[in-house]
């Protein structure tokens, strides 16, 4: 009987292959269906154009006497601030799926999508590309409406920016790529696609936000995606050459460079990695914490870190962390101070300026950064990322550029504002 059995089974399965081979089968539904831009259009499309209004501003970067404000997807806003107390919107650098940026000398590194781009910035209003490196960064797709299911991918026509719902017929698989992906009930919507088969008196560095996720030194770029720290060499600053990259966790955010050492902010902690080896990235240590957004920068002995809560940044908490770093293998977190809903931060002497979101730019005194102490608080804006530099205080809010004079701290002063588009 059980041999019986046995043929029985074998027969049907091998019914079920045969029929498989022979006959496709295929089913109709609404789903998810890309809009595509090609990779041609995005590595083509670099270029000068004139000023626009803000719109959606994003990552802020002050390098001589400008300031570069990153229109998220799009580009970066050149700002004249020569006079910060009527800066001038004077040009627009397109860069398709632009987030962030750093500045060397004359050359402006940027992210186009999966790319990697070298700018040439020494005549800013006759920019161009000098250097690119290919799929460097994850592919990332844009949030789409979980309620259908993504229609099939071709990852050689280019980047998916966009969706429409459409009803479509594929043939059916084993599975359906791309389902959205789980870490610890969080999902994540990056997707690695294997791209390497398809396709004088001036500042020597600029300044970038808290939010940043690139710094440059003398010889290296450090870029960091969603879990990976990539080192660019840019010694030969218009030439682009990645040399390493090293895993380091999930969820990366923000990057702060200090002496040989990043302090990366991530939604699960603070990591330290020592780069005096640039090609042998090493993690010195982690600051865990509670799921919540981590902007860093660090001052002295101490990090300073923001850990917010949101829709992006799990249930968390919203505070003001201080780490004791003096021993960089051990971090711990020796003071928390409760706030709103706190974003980028800078620190001038013994001066720290918050962006509390909603609650606006919060300045402490942090001369104890044990027991410190409110100076002033702008509530009037909503404030995402700041940048701190002799006496002028460079912010960007939802509402537009905001730059104060603070050379008198205990009188900061409102010199000038640019809006977003429809704002004043």
């Amino acid at each position: 009987m059980k041999k019986l059995r046995f043929i029985f089974l074998l027969s049907f399965l091998s019914l079920v292959v045969f029929n498989s081979c022979e006959d496709k089968l295929f089913e109709t539904f609404k789903a998810n269906v890309p809009i595509y831009l090609s990779f041609d259009e995005i590595r083509s499309s670099v270029k000068n154009e004139p000023a626009n209004a803000i719109t959606s501003p994003g990552k802020i970067y002050f390098k001589d006497n400008y300031i570069f404000i990153n229109e998220y997807l799009k580009g970066i806003h050149v700002i004249d601030n020569s006079d910060p107390s009527s800066p001038q919107n004077i040009s627009f650098i397109a860069i398709p799926g632009n987030i962030d940026m750093s500045v060397k000398n004359n050359i402006l590194y940027a992210d186009s999508y999966v790319d990697l781009v070298a700018i040439d910035i020494s005549d800013i209003n006759n920019i161009s590309v000098v250097d690119r490196e290919k799929e460097i960064f994850p592919y990332t797709l844009p949030p789409y409406d979980y309620t259908y299911r993504v229609a099939k991918i071709d990852y050689t026509k280019g980047i998916v920016i966009g969706w429409k719902i459409e009803t479509v017929t594929e043939e059916v698989s084993n599975q359906y790529w791309p389902y959205p992906i789980f870490l610890d009930g969080v999902e994540i919507n990056s997707v690695y696609s294997g791209l390497s088969s398809v396709g004088g008196g001036q500042m020597v560095y600029g300044i970038g936000g808290s939010m940043a996720r690139f710094v440059a030194d003398d010889n290296n770029l450090f870029c960091v995606d969603e879990s990976t720290l990539n080192i660019v060499d840019i010694s030969d600053e218009s030439v682009l050459k990645k040399t390493s990259e090293r895993s380091i966790g999930w969820q990366i955010e923000t990057i702060f460079k200090k002496d040989d050492n990043l302090f990366i902010g991530s939604q699960t902690g603070m990591i330290i990695v020592d780069v005096s080896n640039p090609n042998n990235p090493c993690v010195v240590s982690n600051y865990w914490h509670v799921t919540s957004c981590d902007p860093v920068v660090v001052k002295d002995n101490y990090a300073w870190v923001s850990l917010r809560q949101g829709t992006d940044c799990g249930g968390g908490t919203n505070t003001l962390d201080v780490v004791d770093i003096s021993n960089l293998s051990e971090p711990e977190a020796v003071k928390s101070y409760p706030m709103t809903n706190p974003y980028g931060l800078a620190i001038a002497d013994t001066t720290l300026f918050l962006c509390d979101g909603s609650a606006g730019l919060k300045v402490f005194n942090i001369n104890n950064p044990l027991d410190i102490s409110l100076i002033s608080t702008f509530s009037d804006i909503h404030a995402y990322d700041v940048i701190a530099y002799n006496d002028i205080l460079m912010l960007i809010g939802d509402d537009g550029l905001y730059q104060y004079d603070y050379s008198d701290i205990e009188n900061i002063v409102l010199l000038s504002k640019i809006g977003v588009e429809g704002e004043e």
